[in-house]
C-alpha cells in the first residue's frame, strides 16, 4: 500500500485507476493502526483494486476535500466515483461482503 502526500496525488490516484481504495488515518490513532492489517488482509482477496494510504497529519486538507470528520476512513471508488465509505469502527466481515459485491459487479 503506497502513501499519498497531497490532494493532487489523491485525485490522480482515484482518477487513474478503475478500482481505487483509500485508507485515511492519523499517526496517533490506535483504531487506525489496529484496523489497517485487517483491511489489508481483506483487500488481498481483490487483486484488481489499487490501494493507497493517506495520513491526515501529512495532508491536513484531505479532511475538507473528502468530507472526513473522523479516522480511520476507508473509501472505495469505481471509475472515480465513490461507491463505498466506512468510518471509525468498521465491521470487517460486513466490509468484506460489501467489497465482494462491488468487485463482482465490476468484473462482469
Amino acid at each position: 500500500m503506497n502513501e499519498l502526500f497531497s490532494i493532487e496525488e489523491v485525485d490522480d490516484f482515484v482518477s487513474n485507476h478503475h478500482l481505487a481504495f483509500l485508507y485515511i488515518s492519523r499517526t496517533n490513532c490506535s483504531v487506525c493502526h489496529a484496523l489497517l492489517p485487517k483491511i489489508k488482509e481483506v483487500m488481498g482477496d481483490f487483486p484488481k483494486i489499487q490501494l493507497s494510504l493517506v495520513n491526515a497529519d501529512h495532508v491536513p486538507a484531505i479532511a475538507g476535500h473528502l468530507s472526513i470528520f473522523t479516522v480511520p476512513v476507508i473509501i472505495l471508488y469505481v471509475d472515480g466515483k465513490e461507491i463505498l465509505r466506512e468510518a471509525r469502527f468498521v465491521h470487517v466481515e460486513q466490509f468484506r461482503e460489501k467489497v465482494k459485491k462491488v468487485y463482482s459487479l465490476t468484473q462482469q
